[in-house]
């Protein structure tokens, strides 16, 4: 996401993405790509109205898409012999804001673009749904083609996961004030805890996720953790900062709260935790199993929210939606203990609890 033309460099500002799968609207079939047509996807996507959206200014154009536009579909490229990106196999789709210079009009953008894009979806007899993980597929494999082998290794991976990234950009003369090296290092630390909110994959290969014999929250977080980074900055975009550990919510709460996190994090330097890329991989791996029960994750979690309690206010943001977020560390429940009870209702039906997923509450 690159900035607008008409930056504000003393101001903040925002964006989000965000991956759906999509399931059959009727069955509620989760689909992948031997469902999926990259062309039927974005003539849907193309046909969208976005006219009164914020400006685009500067939104990358990925091929083989065709028109700059807030969406994309997500998938696994495919070049010809010339190099050039042609088609890809889809695996579902991706709403990307403009960059906003508000949280609020971030979230309303975003609440907009999710609506439109059902209906645009809705004749091909699809339905989007916020899942982490593909609930029945296990592996892809692809050939490597031009990609560097770890890009080809996270390529495949990426095939079977979806999640949001919550972008943030800061006022210039805090921006230059900003230590990377040790912004990485302290991302490290409490981002086991903050993605711990948001647990919601229990599900692998059409049942639920156990490991000897236990329920687990989240195989998405298990399987990224190991390949993916915590956090991407951008220092071309304005020192646009990314933040991935998260994970796909129907709460538009949940990505307010994913945001004030976040914030929390870049703007306390009281904050003193500090660990290492193996840490962290070990930290989410205990994380993705045993969510708050994990060790040592319930006192970073309570620490960040005390943390945003004292100083969001002094940057001019409300604290109070994390209200939400301070229930499920107080008893230490996460959406995949959620999910994971509507299962049981449901006759360990996934089609139920994939359906309370595609509404953005």
């Amino acid at each position: 996401m690159i900035p607008l033309e008409s930056w504000d460099a003393e101001a903040f500002h925002f964006g989000l993405e965000a991956e759906y799968l999509l399931v059959d609207r009727e069955t509620l079939k989760p689909l992948w790509y031997r469902d999926l047509s990259f062309a039927v996807l974005n003539q849907a996507l193309e046909s969208i109205d976005i006219s009164d959206m914020p400006s685009l200014g500067g939104m990358e154009l990925e091929p083989p898409h065709r028109k700059a536009m807030p969406y994309v579909v997500e998938g696994y490229h495919l070049a010809n012999a010339a190099g050039e990106k042609t088609d890809l196999l889809p695996k579902g789709l991706e709403i990307r804001t403009p960059v906003c210079s508000s949280l609020a009009d971030c979230l309303a953008c975003f609440k907009t673009l999710h609506s439109r894009m059902q209906e645009a979806i809705a004749p091909l007899g699809y339905l989007a749904v916020a899942l982490s993980y593909h609930p029945i597929e296990t592996e892809f494999y692809a050939d490597r083609g031009w990609r560097r082998h770890d890009f080809w290794q996270w390529a495949l991976q990426a095939m079977l996961t979806f999640g949001p990234d919550i972008n943030v950009s800061l006022p210039q003369k805090l921006g230059e004030k900003l230590d990377l090296a040790d912004l990485e290092l302290k991302v490290n630390y409490y981002a086991p805890a903050m993605a711990a909110f948001s647990l919601a994959s229990p599900f692998y290969a059409g049942d639920i996720w156990q490991v000897r014999g236990r329920l687990c929250k989240s195989f998405r977080t298990h399987r990224r953790s190991t390949y993916a980074p915590a956090i991407e900055t951008h220092p071309h975009e304005k020192l646009r900062l990314e933040f991935k550990p998260f994970e796909m919510s129907a709460s538009l709460q949940d990505f307010e709260n994913y945001f004030l996190l976040f914030l929390t994090l870049l703007l306390d330097p009281e904050l003193t935790g500090r660990a290492s890329n193996q840490m962290r991989i070990y930290d989410l791996g205990a994380v993705a199993r045993w969510g708050f029960y994990a060790e040592e994750i319930a006192p970073r979690a309570e620490a960040l929210l005390a943390s945003a309690r004292k100083v969001l206010p002094e940057w001019g943001f409300d604290p109070a939606p994390l209200s939400s977020f301070e229930k499920r560390a107080y008893f230490r429940k996460t959406p995949a203990d959620v999910l994971l009870d509507a299962y049981a209702d449901a006759d360990r039906q996934l089609a139920p609890v994939l359906r309370q997923l595609a509404e953005l509450r």
